[in-house]
């Protein structure tokens, strides 16, 4: 399968579902409490998703994964199960949301910090964050998507994180992972060149000690080897003529570029 360029009246898609999928984070951040079962979130988002806005929430069944979103708390580094598992003060939890609406998905996660979290909570989930807007603000057609990884990786190792190489970002559109894979680790000017059109996430996944991973009896989640914290930030971006557009930007990260 190669990369789908996207056309005017897909784009005009993926922007609808992307605001979509960012919506669904908004709106559950407010239920992100101690006492409060990674289950029971995962009725609220799927409830909203269904309900409200007569979507599809994507991971469901996708692959015989049981849920409508992924909650990956600590150690955990993506495609955390929703379960009986109860937040605790100072957890830190992704939510990993893919919504589908018209035969597109928009794909998004956030870290949520549960109750007071250590210092060191907090900082892997900040550097996680700017990990990914290091990789967003070079995007452009003509770079190449080495680019992208390297950067992630220079970023976050110059802070003392290990980039997992295990999953990578994906492009997206009707189906829910397309070509091509975006590395969040790299060389630069080597890869794909990037053109306009192309819509693809960027997702890095860092961990406080080594980047090694083990997926769990459940074939779903996926953890630290060293059971040391992870952290992931994720959205959906189209590839303008000149730059960007992040599809699935959420009102509160609005200027972002100007604190990084």
């Amino acid at each position: 399968m190669s990369i789908i360029i996207k056309t005017e009246d897909q784009i005009k898609k993926m922007r609808i579902v992307g605001k979509l999928a960012s919506q669904v984070l908004v709106m559950i951040e407010p239920f992100v409490k101690v006492g409060i079962s990674t289950k029971e979130l995962d009725k609220i988002c799927h409830d909203f998703i269904c309900k409200e806005q007569k979507a599809i929430p994507a991971p469901l069944n996708y692959k015989g994964f049981p849920k409508s979103i992924c909650t990956s708390v600590n150690n955990v580094v993506c495609h955390g199960i929703p379960d009986s598992r109860i937040l605790e003060d100072g957890d830190i939890l992704n939510i990993d949301i893919t919504v589908k609406k018209d035969g597109y998905h928009g794909d998004t996660s956030k870290m949520f910090i549960v109750g007071n979290a250590s210092l060191e909570s907090k900082k892997i989930c900040s550097a996680s964050q700017i990990a990914m807007y290091e990789g967003i603000k070079i995007l452009k057609p003509g770079i190449q998507l080495g680019d992208i990884g390297y950067v992630i990786q220079q970023y976050a190792e110059s802070n003392k994180y290990s980039i997992v190489r295990d999953y990578c970002g994906h492009g997206i559109g009707k189906a829910f992972h397309e070509p091509p894979m975006v590395l969040h680790y790299g060389k630069i000017n080597t890869g794909e060149v990037i053109k306009k059109g192309m819509i693809f996430t960027i997702e890095p996944m860092i961990n406080a000690g080594k980047k090694e991973t083990l997926v769990l009896e459940d074939n779903w989640t996926v953890v630290t080897k060293d059971m040391s914290l992870s952290a992931q930030w994720e959205h959906t971006i189209l590839i303008t003529e000149d730059g960007y557009e992040i599809l699935t930007l959420r009102d509160e990260e609005v200027g972002w570029e100007e604190i990084i």
